[in-house]
């Protein structure tokens, strides 16, 4: 199955709404090991998404859209939030400049390009309690899958690897001044990450709005 322009705005679209509807819960995560505005800064960044792709310009890239998504979030998301995530739209325009539809090769690659950028920008590694902990098992499964990618496969790991966070310690970021304290929370970017994930693996079954 490849995936359209229109598809692709269509998980944009979900995306910024469920960051919006999710901001009170985000925050509440955030609020217990970190500085507390996780959900209102993603709903910040998301509902900004939400204004470009409502306007009438349509370029039929997608690599434009990933772009265009990642300077949002940097300019509108604080703390760590906003590069993270500008990271990881930045990494997949990178891959899809220029295209009109995205294989599930492509998209593999897009989200190991972004698996690398957040390691990189987060200077995190799997086990340090960050959305790395939720990317890490999903790409790599997306990886051994390649064309065989089962879609609730896909939210199956995203949530279980979120729900994995809560018995770790934070390593990185705030969370990490907590120690021991930070163990039995989840973390709220590996929630957010499930989220973007969940969402993700939710647009094949919807055809493509035409």
């Amino acid at each position: 199955m490849e995936w359209t322009v229109l598809q692709v705005k269509h998980w944009l679209s979900d995306l910024s709404r469920i960051m919006q509807e999710k901001k009170e819960e985000l925050s509440r995560y955030d609020q217990a090991i970190g500085d507390g505005d996780h959900g209102v800064n993603m709903a910040r960044g998301f509902k900004e998404v939400e204004k470009v792709l409502a306007q009438e310009h349509d370029p039929h890239d997608i690599g434009w859209w990933f772009q265009t998504v990642s300077r949002i979030l940097l300019s509108k998301v604080g703390g760590a939030s906003g590069p993270l995530y500008g990271t990881v739209f930045l990494k997949m325009a990178s891959v899809c400049k220029g295209k009109s539809v995205l294989t599930h090769e492509e998209w593999v690659t897009a989200f190991s390009e972004a698996r690398q950028g957040l390691k990189m920008r987060g200077k995190a590694e799997p086990g340090d309690k960050t959305m790395l902990d939720v990317w890490e098992p999903v790409v790599r499964y997306m990886e051994q899958a390649k064309e065989q990618i089962s879609w609730q496969m896909v939210k199956d790991i995203a949530e279980q690897s979120m729900i994995d966070t809560r018995a770790m310690v934070a390593k990185k970021g705030r969370a990490s001044y907590l120690g021991e304290r930070s163990r039995g929370h989840l973390d709220p970017g590996a929630v957010s990450s499930y989220y973007f994930f969940w969402t993700w693996a939710e647009q094949p079954w919807k055809g493509d709005g035409q």
